[in-house]
């Protein structure tokens, strides 16, 4: 889906053409809207291209092509083609004659890939990118009338996927899933499955990264069907998840309307994003917070949680200080810690994340970047309540070890 120019020739149907621009010109404001969520539960056959085309178009091909689904480039940066046509009232006339969409934002592309922009290679920073880019599409989205309910798709273009790209690439994702499950939509990606959907379908069950909702699969063999082969296995993604892009750059005649496209096949099903959910846990929590007696108590630092913090010295104990809550339901959850920083601070800190599988600890250096929320990675957690956090004194690093506040987030 290299968002080609595309090339549009009315044959029976004269439609005058709008000046090209820079930017989509989506309605400041919607007053018309999609009918329903986008594509919502659909299965057939669906197309894009480039430009949204002209309402002349969209009608020739409902008549007379085997088509009922169009992706449609909503946002982002990397975007290279005009998009005239596209606003609230387009949207709204397709999806009510019956054309479903696949709203699409094509921006941030993998550091090691040849696209710009790139998202950054430390995973942390383009995990806040990828929310960042959720909150773009989700604006464009909401002024073109596309409601929540909906699935948004991040075209990551191919790429020469390593160790180091493929972890930047899943925390992107993961910050795109987290901030649009927020904002009330699905979390959707197109990829090629020689690199975006392998990983993605390798990481399905890794803990660290969160889940998409539905992948969009480039594989262009001519087969119009969900089939991942060997890029993506049959158990992941298998109920009603998947879009494949099965052909491309192709010229096709409908109704005398032709039109240069990628074809596609859908399998989806409209969802509802999880609830959200957190909890914030401060070692002054009444009944949160439990730490034995080497465990002394600090106002020192400005960067604390609340009126103070704990803390220890290092030893090769094991003498933990926990956070206990209460969570909802067995799932995924993203697990944050506050902790102000210092020079006299552990480099090495563990933290214990308590998962349905056993203690995971994470090192984290607590000289620098305190202050603010730092994600620990993402877990499978317990239901019910317990210990679900802890930070223990047993470092191979020096200084002080400091428990301060933890985040549990639904994810």
């Amino acid at each position: 889906m290299r968002a080609f120019v595309t090339a549009l020739t009315l044959l029976v149907v004269a439609a005058a053409a709008a000046p090209a621009t820079a930017a989509a010109p989506a309605e400041a404001a919607a007053t018309v809207a999609a009918v329903g969520p986008q594509p919502g539960t659909f299965t057939g056959k669906g197309f894009d291209t480039c430009t949204a085309p002209s309402q002349a178009a969209m009608d020739a091909w409902l008549t007379a092509s085997p088509y009922r689904a169009v992706g449609v480039y909503i946002s982002g940066a990397s975007r290279t083609c005009a998009q005239p046509n596209l606003t609230a009232t387009w949207v709204a006339d397709q999806t009510r004659k019956g054309w479903r969409l696949i709203p699409i934002e094509l921006g941030y592309q993998a550091p090691c890939g040849t696209r710009t922009p790139k998202m950054s290679a430390d995973p942390a920073t383009a995990r806040g990118q990828g929310r960042t880019a959720a909150d773009s599409a989700v604006a464009a989205a909401t002024a073109l009338g596309i409601g929540a309910g909906s699935t948004l798709y991040n075209d990551i273009e191919q790429y020469p996927s390593n160790a180091s790209c493929r972890a930047t690439v899943l925390s992107f994702l993961s910050g795109w899933v987290e901030r649009l499950h927020t904002r009330g939509y699905l979390a959707g990606m197109y990829s090629s499955g020689s690199s975006g959907i392998t990983d993605v379908c390798n990481a399905y069950d890794d803990t660290r990264y969160l889940r998409l909702d539905q992948i969009w699969i480039a594989w262009w063999n001519g087969v119009a069907d969900t089939d991942g082969g060997t890029y993506c296995a049959d158990d992941r993604y298998a109920d009603q998840q998947r879009l494949h892009q099965y052909a491309g750059d192709v010229t096709e005649t409908w109704g005398g309307v032709t039109m240069k496209i990628d074809r596609n096949y859908l399998n989806v099903r409209a969802g509802t994003p999880p609830a959200s959910w957190s909890v914030t846990v401060d070692n002054a929590t009444s009944g949160g917070f439990s730490a034995g007696a080497a465990w002394g108590a600090s106002a020192y630092s400005g960067q604390r949680y609340g009126a103070d913090y704990r803390f220890a010295t290092p030893v090769a104990a094991s003498d933990v200080a926990w956070f206990r809550a209460s969570l909802p339901a067995t799932g995924a959850y993203e697990v944050s810690v506050w902790y102000p920083a210092d020079p006299g601070y552990n480099d090495r800190t563990p933290y214990l994340v308590a998962t349905t599988t056993g203690n995971r600890s994470v090192a984290v250096d607590q000289r620098t970047g305190g202050g603010r929320w730092v994600s620990l990675g993402v877990f499978t957690l317990a239901a019910g309540a317990g210990d679900k956090v802890g930070v223990s004194r047993w470092s191979a690093g020096t200084g002080y070890v400091v428990a301060d506040a933890v985040r549990i987030t639904r994810v």
